[in-house]
């Protein structure tokens, strides 16, 4: 009984305008996600094979969107150029290895396996920017890598997967999350290095 007392307590006190917009926003990006991992499985079992022409969309988008936002607002970019097109290739390359899977492996696997971006993140971090994780976070990490590996089980025979070639098309999920965890990692280690550049010019000045 406490603990849902508890619930409505925090709910109560944490329930606004903003957090339900934010819920709203995050389940609006969820159900875009879901539907854009439908359409690459639906056009890879009609046999088309165009995993980068599948993201172009999404890029065009990206870029009349933010692009039109800047010019509008006369920004300068935040860090040098290159590093923009550095980072998208990164992320190109993963959309085209996530859709080119859609071809061997079944829509399932692919959702699932695309969480890897996730633990790869986890690494990164680790590794390059110092950032340290609780062992509860560190559990919670193994669990979810633990079902993966589930999941590669299954596609590999023990339970039957879907899919012409579903090991192959995992393989290229969990290379593809590779180089998406490399594109979030360089956003943010290269937001914050501006940040702190800034923080120091403005700090000489």
């Amino acid at each position: 009984m406490s603990f849902w007392y508890n619930i409505g307590r925090w709910w109560r006190s944490h329930a606004n305008l903003r957090t339900l917009y934010l819920l709203l926003l995050g389940q609006t990006v969820s159900f875009v996600l879901a539907m854009a991992s439908f359409t690459s499985s639906l056009v890879s079992s009609l046999g088309v094979d165009a995993p980068l022409t599948q993201s172009s969309f999404n890029y065009l988008a990206l870029a009349l969107v933010y692009g039109s936002i800047l010019l509008c607002r006369r920004q300068k970019l935040q860090i040098s150029w290159y590093w923009y097109l550095l980072l998208g290739l990164v992320d190109v390359q993963g959309n085209y290895l996530v859709n080119k899977a859609y071809q061997y492996s079944s829509i399932t696997s692919v959702t699932l396996l695309d969480c890897w971006t996730v633990a790869w993140v986890i690494a990164l971090t680790w590794f390059f920017l110092r950032t340290r994780y609780s062992l509860w976070q560190l559990l919670g990490a193994a669990i979810c890598v633990l079902g993966l590996g589930l999941v590669l089980l299954s596609d590999a025979g023990v339970g039957g997967g879907g899919g012409s070639r579903p090991i192959l098309g995992d393989f290229l999920v969990i290379a593809g999350t590779i180089f998406f965890a490399l594109s979030n990692v360089g956003e943010v280690s290269e937001s914050c290095g501006s940040k702190y550049e800034s923080h120091q010019e403005f700090q000489f000045r």
